[in-house]
């Protein structure tokens, strides 16, 4: 049996769309009748994710206990036992819970692969074995999950889902990656743009480095030899003596030239020309190419020029830099052509520089480049040595139990020598922002921006000082300091609301449980007067009507309020919960809004409907959204005065459609909005659209529903139709 194809998309931090993108292939794939299933998805509660997985065959997860605590993991023998042409697997580096056959999931997708199953997954570059250091470095959290990359290296195809730091992090901020109260956390932490910048950088040049292989197995499976210049490589050859550098140097100016290009220097291990050279020379030489971000290698041959021919075509090499030769015109007569004349001639499609020696002249030159070196060297060490003593006063004061922000600042203070400091946080304010003091030390603090000193820690937090500035290695070593100040005020921040969430989920379960005990014993009670009121109806339907009649029609009224207004309160209690499950999908909107008069019952017919014929598809859950507008309506009846009835419009605006249910009833405080509205309100948010309050001129308001269209059924609307419909000044019968 063939071993089953890997194919991997490859994306540089969470929510670039790795998971949709292997979903979008996976529909693609069912449509032309591919045998798919889903052996394991991780939606994170993202809808468009989730929405795209409909349709999908889902094989059941397996219950794993833990600790005490219950986990799902892949079925890996359900899957195998489906053995279907394609499984879907996300999170390749995900590190299964003990207890299963397999420790990682990559070993898991080992198993589908050796059963000939073709399996598509999902990577981030983080968690890459070669690269964990990296990425840690560059964005200061440790991944515990790992892969190695040989296991990536193995797959059959790879692809990259990239998306740039600004795009992501507005993707962030539209509530489609993290819920709202991780959001500020990520923006100024993990998905900050400098840290998104590198890791992109590394997945696009990791990703790069594939490539390459892939093309060199290509060149060589199909014996071809003659360089393919998709990538500048410029080889250079060194004889192991002093003058060398030069060419060195020169070489790596070509290289600079390109970005993205290689250096590669290589010396011949030969008794002949080019491989005469000495340990010494050589290590010299291999230090220089690695500062100058080439690499060195040596190269054993016979014969130099063939050698570097060989060496050169087998990299891909696209230009060759050397030395010109020490010997004469007379002694390369005598013994024949020399070593770069050989390579200009056989070199054919590879660019050969010859670089003039200079010998002597160069010793100065290269003398004072090593000593501009060895000073920038010490001042780094310098700097280093300061801001590591710098950290390590600061760290003693958290260890000694000083963790408050004044008393941080007071050493930071000391540290830099300025007279006061102030850590300064920029929050919103309407459409702007402002600027507040968080703490401070010293005399006179700095309250605001324009101090002496002001170095930006984060796109939120400014370290200020008054006083002398400091040098460009202390104020280093001072940001160095703030940095690790505000991040542990992040955390902390971030410690207390997981405590305060943990803390109001607890109440709110306590309120829920309340609410569903009380409502339990409500119904009973409303199911009783309603039989007994249905009763004296039927008695009195056999006599004549008499004034009995009006009062129980009055009574029967009121019980069916209560009853709705239980049944709201329930519908509450359920959804502050998360008991209330969606399920997302193409919805006729006119057809919803007819079900909604439907249960509106003759109260209904006071009601004007405006919807435009060719309205789209809507995206939502076509139940929850009959109970909203529904609330939204009954809401608008009754706060809508005689002959003023409510009006309901819906349009499309692009990608998306508007529902307005507008009356002409009296404006209400924020906070008595009625039980019917807050219901619609939280039922909206459960469904992940949007709702909103216009006041009308002349008085009266629209409630306005926003809902995604759905695809392949948007319809234009000319001109500006930014605001809904005025009211009608008399009552009209719906349409």
């Amino acid at each position: 049996m063939a071993r089953g194809q890997l194919r991997i998309y490859l994306g540089a931090a969470p929510g670039v769309g790795k998971t949709y993108a292997m979903l979008a292939e996976a529909q693609r794939r069912r449509a032309r009748g591919t045998d798919i299933v889903v052996g394991l998805l991780e939606t994170h509660g993202r809808k468009l994710t989730a929405a795209m997985a409909e349709g999908l065959e889902i094989v059941p997860r397996q219950s794993m206990m833990h600790r005490g605590a219950t986990f799902t993991e892949m079925d890996l023998d359900a899957v195998l036992a489906r053995h279907p042409e394609v499984a879907l697997v996300d999170e390749l580096a995900h590190t299964n819970v003990p207890g299963c056959r397999n420790p990682k999931r990559w070993q898991d997708v080992d198993e589908l692969l050796d059963a000939g199953i073709d399996v598509i997954t999902t990577l981030n570059i983080q968690h890459l074995e070669s690269l964990n250091d990296v990425a840690r470095q560059v964005t200061g959290v440790e991944q515990q999950e790992k892969l190695p990359d040989e296991v990536a290296r193995r797959a059959d195809q790879i692809e990259l889902v990239d998306m740039t730091p600004e795009a992501l992090r507005r993707r962030m901020v539209h509530g489609n990656v993290y819920p709202p109260n991780r959001i500020d956390a990520a923006l100024t932490h993990y998905f900050r743009p400098g840290n998104l910048t590198a890791l992109r950088e590394l997945a696009l040049l990791w990703l790069a480095d594939r490539v390459e292989e892939g093309l060199q197995r290509y060149r060589a499976e199909h014996g071809i030899a003659t360089p393919w210049e998709t990538r500048e490589r410029i080889v250079v050859a060194v004889a192991g003596t002093d003058d060398d550098q030069n060419v060195i140097r020169r070489a790596a100016r070509i290289a600079a030239r390109t970005p993205g290009s290689d250096l590669l220097a290589v010396h011949v291990v030969s008794d002949d020309g080019l491989a005469a050279g000495h340990d010494a020379a050589l290590a010299t030489e291999r230090a220089l190419v690695t500062s100058l971000g080439g690499s060195f290698c040596l190269l054993p041959g016979t014969d130099v020029a063939d050698a570097l021919l060989s060496f050169a075509r087998a990299e891909n090499a696209t230009q060759m830099v050397l030395g010109a030769s020490r010997r004469s015109r007379f002694s390369t007569l005598i013994a024949g052509k020399s070593i770069p004349t050989r390579l200009a001639r056989q070199a054919e499609h590879i660019d050969v520089h010859l670089v003039s020696r200079r010998g002597m002249a160069d010793r100065g030159h290269w003398f004072a480049h090593v000593l501009t070196a060895f000073r920038s060297r010490r001042a780094q060490a310098v700097r280093d040595s300061a801001e590591a003593a710098a950290l390590t006063r600061l760290a003693g004061c958290v260890l000694r139990g000083h963790s408050d922000l004044p008393t941080l600042l007071e050493e930071m203070r000391q540290i830099s020598g300025l007279a006061a400091v102030s850590l300064l946080e920029w929050r919103p304010n309407g459409s702007s922002r402002s600027c507040y003091v968080v703490a401070s030390a010293g005399e006179q603090p700095p309250e605001g921006p324009g101090a002496d000193v002001e170095l930006p820690v984060s796109d939120t937090f400014t370290l200020a000082g008054r006083g002398p500035v400091p040098s460009r290695e202390g104020s280093w070593v001072l940001f160095s300091c703030a940095a690790q100040v505000v991040a542990g005020l992040s955390y902390r921040r971030q410690e207390d609301q997981h405590a305060q969430a943990a803390r109001d989920a607890a109440n709110l379960r306590s309120r829920a449980a309340l609410l569903a005990a009380t409502g339990e014993t409500a119904r009973e009670q409303l199911a009783t007067a309603q039989v007994a009121l249905a009763a004296l109806a039927a008695e009195q339907g056999h006599g004549p009507a008499g004034p009995d009649a009006a009062l129980l029609a009055a009574a029967r009224h009121a019980v069916d309020q209560v009853s709705r207004l239980v049944d709201d309160l329930s519908d509450l209690s359920r959804l502050h919960a998360g008991a209330v499950e969606t399920y997302l999908r193409p919805v006729d909107l006119d057809e919803v809004i007819a079900a909604c008069l439907d249960d509106l019952g003759p109260g209904s017919q006071h009601i004007t409907l405006s919807t435009a014929e060719d309205l789209p598809d809507v995206i939502t859950d076509a139940t929850l959204l009959t109970r909203t507008l529904t609330s939204l309506l009954a809401d608008a009846l009754q706060r809508s005065p005689a002959g003023q009835p409510p009006v309901v419009t819906a349009l499309s605006r692009g990608s998306r459609v508007e529902i307005c249910i507008s009356d002409q009833g009296p404006d209400q405080p924020d906070g008595a909005a009625s039980l019917a509205f807050r219901l619609a309100r939280d039922l909206t948010e459960a469904l992940g659209d949007t709702l909103r309050i216009q006041h009308l001129p002349g008085g009266g308001r629209s409630v306005v529903v926003t809902l995604p269209a759905a695809a392949g059924t948007l319809v234009p609307v000319p001109g500006d139709t930014a605001t809904c419909p005025r009211l009608p000044s008399s009552g009209q019968t719906k349409t």
